[in-house]
């Protein structure tokens, strides 16, 4: 069977967003600081990667964002965190 290209990049956007949770995990747990330079010049890169896939995806509409929020539902949220409700 033959992987179609649109799963292939959408499998690769996991597995990237995968490795940028990883590395967000590790990088504040790491005390050695060249240790903790290497995994966020490999998190950069990551981003790097996954903003161009990302873009690749819009642009073949393999992927379509979800509609931006109304003002209305901005101000919900911000009432909610400005009087403690969550």
């Amino acid at each position: 069977m033959q992987m179609e290209e649109k799963t292939m990049v959408a499998d690769t956007l996991n597995g990237i967003n995968g490795e940028l949770v990883r590395f967000g995990e590790m990088i504040p747990q790491t005390e050695n600081r060249e240790l903790k330079q290497t995994l966020k010049q490999f998190r950069n890169a990551c981003e790097q990667s996954q903003e161009e896939l990302y873009q690749i995806a819009r642009e073949k509409s393999y992927y379509v964002p979800a509609a931006k929020a109304t003002q209305a539902e901005i101000d919900h949220v911000k009432s909610l965190f400005s009087t403690g409700t969550l």
